[in-house]
């Protein structure tokens, strides 16, 4: 079908988690001939459209009919789930009616979001030519339709499909052997709607702690890494939807050439020494995004390339447990980046999440970001007007990709103008400060790259009201162009220029009832009496040609009114396309200086970031951490932030405790005891989180805070299980603690909560026993180990390194009150009892577990030390014994005076009636 075109497969499945390797997708479609694409004999319209799906079966395709993008078949099917909308039909295809559902245009972006958030893949197919054209080629040719994108989860750049808080990554894989036994992934993260590309090496055992922290919207990768069974778990697992691709389209070779060929150079020698893992990545991204953009070339940043331990080393249970971006139910509110995000610019917003997901370890860089936070905490003004330009700064970044992809509107362009004055303004307030600090002074420096003479042009080029789309016209300010001016006049007062033609037609011909009228045959005429109208044609107007007799006058057009209805008519269109010229010119300007946009961009965001953590910590009495390279882990005064935060909205106070597990060759180990719902999950995640904070340049929520730089942080808090792999609760513990054993160094933290508590109480505490052994012995990390296993606070007289803590519980008439404090020395006791009462268990049960654990403690002194609990008679005679009976119920007291109370309305009474009323309550009371 001429016309019909579209990407070839990129391998991919359109439904949400699903992946298959090409070779048994093709075998599938050899033997598989149902299929209503592959009955012949379909109209020249079905045709169209089941050559343009052949061409991209793996997305839905939006197939543009007039207002509408219309799908049909299992497309329509799929998205009549998906959107709730409406399923109907369209004609017959092979003798059944062809499903079909669609969505109206200017509504596009909406369905397109959720059908993307649902994983689908969609392909977006655009008329190429209007109907009247398609009529010159036969009555009976169909209008050309081209797929102009495709639109997946990690290649999205408008504003209405993006979270501007959160960054929209696309992550490549690529893999090369190590040796004999191992290998190392290298990782492609490109983030196209800020032009953002990254490229870094991770060991076969970080892959999945490099991914979390990545956070993607999409996974691209050869069907060999897909196949792999040993990380089958891995790409079930993942949020992001999984692409994986041919992998004769992957070789060496092509990636690089194609990373050489997206920058324009001849060796990749420039960008930095690259492994071969790494090339393959970005050779795959390249790859893929050549295909989902139909050859547009992307506009990228040079790629750079992050070095191996960087970053703190955070897996993905451990970003799980402590919430950093996102809680377990997955939102994002009640996470610790919602706790501290002061932020007021999406680029902002998406670096500081970007900085919390990867936590520095390099000291230098670690102190200039805090150095920049202390400056702007001590000078509140230069903060206050700081954040005020920052707010006023549109995501330029952003903006500026659009811009690249050719996908910008005029409100883009406005972007730029508004965000290269603000870059200019901030730079000029802080090169009036002194004392910078170095990385302020960095910020400032790159600001200074506005090009004010850009913003300018486009502030005299962009009207102050501006459309959306660059199709909807109307967006270059009055003034700016004289052609577009005239233009404009010609159409929108039209009215004006006719009646001027018309006074001077009638002067000149000495007829005051000369009319200029128009209708849909002759268009504009002259028209005028019988007897002018025969003047004329004798030659009283030489310029008048005769068009029409009536019975009482005459019409006529001349070369003059001819021009101008030409120009009247095409006044509209050459607007537009004057502006569209306009548009392009600006945008080519913004292209020229993209490089320092992005730069800028990049700083604007930095310098959010350092604002929002020094308003964070005015705000809440944040301090800064000493940062070093011992192993120090010192913290007076620390405090949960998300915690305090909904304290404090609560109106009430956090209980902070001081947290020391510093040594010097080996860090120290402290065990937790004490009951449920004492504190000890947040002690132990406050504690952790405060290392990020303070890794990631921030103050932290500490009266003071001394930390030694950590390289690893595990934090293994909370139960789960893993039953579609057979894992039962217990199962998915294990394996976390040994992930936290085998690989915890000397400069990690472990945060540990119950270990062993998910089996029966001998092994469960043997386990936890030789964990603790091994952290002290082997692993010599800082760590904090809370247990309901007392008999684990005597190893603290034979581990040198190992200190005990505790809770502090108050009892007051048999109630339980959690202080919430850790003090040094063991729990007295669980206090389950108490808990269960507190959730509101029957008083009889509590009652009956009373007697139970009492009889348990007894026995538990008397037995012999290896004696099991089965074999002891006592508690065969517990078991055996029939519970209490239930306690009665008490009857409802009558309540008259209570009654009599409910009856009286103070506002309705006299004194009088309100002393006779007192004096019938004490009556009352008296005869109780």
């Amino acid at each position: 079908m001429p016309g019909a075109s579209g990407a070839a497969s990129l391998g991919f499945m359109s439904r949400p988690q699903r992946s298959q390797p090409l070779e048994r997708r093709a075998q599938a479609a050899d033997t598989v001939t149902s299929s209503p694409l592959d009955i012949p004999g379909a109209t020249p319209m079905m045709a169209q459209y089941i050559e343009i799906k052949a061409a991209n079966p793996d997305c839905l395709l939006f197939y543009r009919m007039g207002d509408f993008y219309e799908l049909f078949f299992e497309d329509a099917e799929i998205a009549s789930r998906a959107l709730g909308i409406v399923l109907t039909k369209r004609g017959k295809h092979g003798g059944a009616d062809i499903p079909m559902c669609g969505v109206p245009l200017e509504r596009a972006d909406d369905y397109l979001h959720r059908l993307i958030a649902l994983g689908h893949r969609v392909a977006v197919c655009q008329q190429t030519e209007d109907a009247a054209e398609a009529k010159k080629r036969g009555p009976k040719s169909v209008v050309r339709r081209e797929v102009i994108r495709l639109v997946t989860p990690g290649t999205l750049t408008e504003d209405r499909l993006l979270d501007p808080t959160r960054a929209n990554l696309l992550l490549a894989i690529g893999r090369r052997k190590v040796s004999d036994t191992s290998e190392a992934y290298g990782l492609a993260a490109l983030d196209i709607s800020t032009g953002r590309f990254s490229l870094s090496e991770v060991e076969s055992s970080e892959l999945a702690a490099a991914i979390a922290r990545h956070e993607p919207r999409e996974i691209v990768l050869s069907e060999v890494i897909h196949a792999d069974p040993a990380l089958a778990k891995l790409w079930r697992e993942t949020k992001a939807a999984v692409v994986p691709l041919a992998q004769g389209e992957l070789e060496p070779a092509s990636a690089e050439r194609r990373i050489r060929e997206q920058f324009g150079v001849k060796t990749l020698d420039g960008f930095g020494n690259f492994s071969r893992a790494e090339i393959a990545a970005a050779g795959a991204a390249l790859l893929y995004l050549e295909r989902t953009q139909l050859g547009t070339r992307v506009p990228l940043s040079a790629p750079s390339r992050e070095a191996t331990g960087a970053t703190l080393a955070i897996d993905a249970a451990t970003r799980a447990n402590l919430e950093l971006t996102r809680t377990l139910s997955g939102e994002r509110k009640g996470s610790l980046l919602d706790a501290i995000d002061r932020t007021v610019s999406a680029g902002g917003a998406r670096l500081l999440a970007e900085h919390l997901a990867g936590p520095l370890t390099d000291l230098t860089k670690i102190g200039r970001r805090h150095d920049a936070v202390a400056f702007l905490a001590e000078d509140g003004a230069l903060r206050a007007h700081l954040r005020d330009a920052l707010h006023a700064a549109p995501d330029i970044a952003r903006a500026l990709s659009r811009i690249g992809l050719n996908r910008a509107g005029p409100r883009d362009l406005a972007a730029l103008r508004d965000g290269l004055d603000a870059a200019a303004t901030i730079a000029e307030q802080l090169r009036a400060e002194e004392n910078l600090p170095d990385g302020l002074t960095r910020l400032a420096r790159r600001l200074e790259k506005a090009d004010r003479a850009l913003a300018e042009e486009l502030a005299r080029a962009l009207a102050d009201d501006l459309p959306l789309n660059r199709r909807d016209g109307n967006f270059v300010r009055a003034g700016y162009h004289a052609e577009i001016d005239e233009a404009r006049l010609l159409g929108q007062d039209s009215r004006k220029v006719i009646a001027a033609l018309q006074a001077r037609y009638a002067e000149a011909s000495g007829c005051r009832t000369l009319r200029i009228k128009h209708n849909n045959v002759l268009g504009y005429y002259i028209e005028v009496p019988q007897a002018v109208g025969e003047a004329c044609l004798k030659g009283l107007m030489q310029d008048f040609v005769h068009r029409q007799t009536m019975v009482d006058a005459m019409r006529f057009t001349s070369v003059e009114l001819g021009e101008l209805e030409s120009k009247i008519a095409g006044a509209s269109d050459r607007v537009l396309a004057l502006e569209s010229a306009v548009f392009d010119a600006l945008s080519a300007r913004v292209s020229e200086g993209a490089e320092a946009i992005a730069d800028i961009a990049e700083a604007l965001s930095g310098l959010d970031v350092a604002a929002s953590h020094a308003e964070l910590a005015v705000e809440l009495a944040w301090t800064r951490p000493v940062i070093d390279d011992s192993l120090a882990f010192a913290i007076e005064g620390g405090r949960h932030p998300v915690v305090e935060a909904a304290l404090m909205k609560a109106g009430e106070a956090f209980i902070a405790n001081a947290c020391d597990l510093s040594g010097d060759e080996a860090g120290r180990i402290r065990l937790v005891t004490g009951p449920n719902m004492g504190g000890k999950s947040t002690f132990l995640r406050q504690n952790a989180l405060i290392a990020v904070l303070a890794q990631m340049g921030a103050f932290v929520p500490a009266a003071s805070a001394r930390l030694g730089v950590v390289d690893r942080l595990f934090s293994r808090v909370g139960a789960a299980d893993d039953l579609a792999r057979g894992h039962s609760t217990f199962m998915v513990e294990m394996v976390e603690t040994a992930a936290i054993l085998n690989q915890a160094t000397r400069r990690s933290l472990v945060v540990l909560d119950e270990i062993g508590r998910g089996t029966a109480t001998f092994d469960g505490l043997s386990i936890a026993w030789a964990c603790l052994e091994h952290l002290h012995e082997k692993n010599g990390c800082r760590a904090l180990f809370a247990t309901h296993f007392h008999e684990l606070t005597a190893l603290s007289q034979r581990l040198p390194r190992l200190d005990n803590a505790t809770l502090k519980v108050a009892e007051d008439r048999g109630d339980v009150v959690f202080l919430h404090e850790v003090v040094p020395g063991v729990a007295e006791r669980s206090y389950g009892l108490q808990v269960a009462r507190l959730a509101g268990l029957p008083p009889s049960v509590v009652a009956r577990a009373g007697a139970i654990l009492k009889g348990l403690e007894t026995s538990e002194r008397e037995r012999p030390a290896r004696r099991k609990i089965d074999d002891l008679p006592l508690f065969a005679s517990l078991a055996a014994a029939p519970p209490p009976p239930p306690e009665p119920v008490k009857p409802e007291p009558d309540d008259r005076l209570g009654q009599l109370i409910d009856r009286i309305d103070p506002d309705a009474l006299t004194p009088r009636e309100a002393l006779d009323a007192l004096y019938r309550l004490k009556k009352e009371r008296a005869a109780e």
